[in-house]
């Protein structure tokens, strides 16, 4: 599989998180090796907030449009999976590969009025049965796990972040994603811990590409960061051509 090969490369796979067509052609003139969709910027993009609100449907229309526009290989953020029962998170999953999606994120918390940690045994067995029935049916999907315990926890998270990256390992999932982790010595020890690929995302004291390459980080994503810096230079667009009166500015 070309997508799982990209995670085996000497330098990270730097995913570049679209959230639309236009975005997707842009990575996709700039070179980049993959896309990776961003739930947050889609669901802001309709008006919800992240974390489940928009429906699966919503989701997939954005993941059609962006399929039938790029060639480049496409990674849908699958939050939950928007659904709690494992057989409805496969039907998904199905859903996106029949429109060319070669790997999803999945994520290991869920927002009920605020995030939470799902328990991570109870978890690994929604994987467990998830990856034996997409096997069976020969579906070859990247499946990446992401762990939020750096989101969500104060204490312990290390070794927490550990546990959780066996059990899933053990699910037979293909990658790790430990989104807000920033310090090298912790990515260090995360690498150190398994032999799946881990991605990180950008944060503002994430080391550089270059570090990360010698740390053995095998993936970087963007997030929905680039999507609200977007939005913030519109706004100031915006407020330019109202405070001059003018359109100049945007010429």
């Amino acid at each position: 599989m070309e997508f799982k090969n990209l995670h085996n490369q000497d330098k990270p796979l730097l995913i570049a998180n679209v959230w639309d067509v236009p975005s997707a052609k842009v990575a996709e003139e700039l070179n980049f090796q993959a896309i990776g969709t961003s739930s947050s910027a889609i669901a802001s993009l309709l008006g919800y907030s992240d974390g489940e609100e928009m429906e699966f449907s919503e989701l997939e229309y954005f993941v059609k449009r962006i399929s039938l526009n790029t060639n480049l290989p496409l990674s849908v953020d699958l939050e939950s999976g928007y659904s709690r029962n494992p057989k409805e998170i496969i039907t998904h999953i199905k859903r996106l590969v029949e429109l060319g999606v070669v790997g999803i994120n999945i994520e290991d918390s869920v927002v009920n009025g605020n995030r939470v940690l799902l328990d991570a045994n109870s978890f690994a067995k929604t994987l467990t049965v998830i990856k034996e029935d997409l096997e069976k049916e020969n579906i070859d999907v990247f499946i990446n796990v992401r762990t939020d315990t750096f989101i969500l926890l104060r204490e312990s998270i290390i070794e927490e972040t550990k546990r959780r990256i066996q059990l899933y390992q053990n699910a037979g999932i293909d990658g790790i994603f430990t989104p807000c982790i920033e310090k090298e010595v912790d990515i260090k020890e995360i690498i150190k811990s398994t032999n799946l690929p881990i991605n990180v995302m950008s944060m503002p004291n994430l080391p550089n590409f270059n570090t990360l390459t010698k740390l053995g980080v095998k993936r970087i994503s963007m997030g929905n960061f680039l999507f609200e810096k977007m939005y913030n230079q519109f706004k100031q667009i915006i407020k330019t051509v109202t405070t001059q009166n003018s359109f100049k500015s945007i010429f």
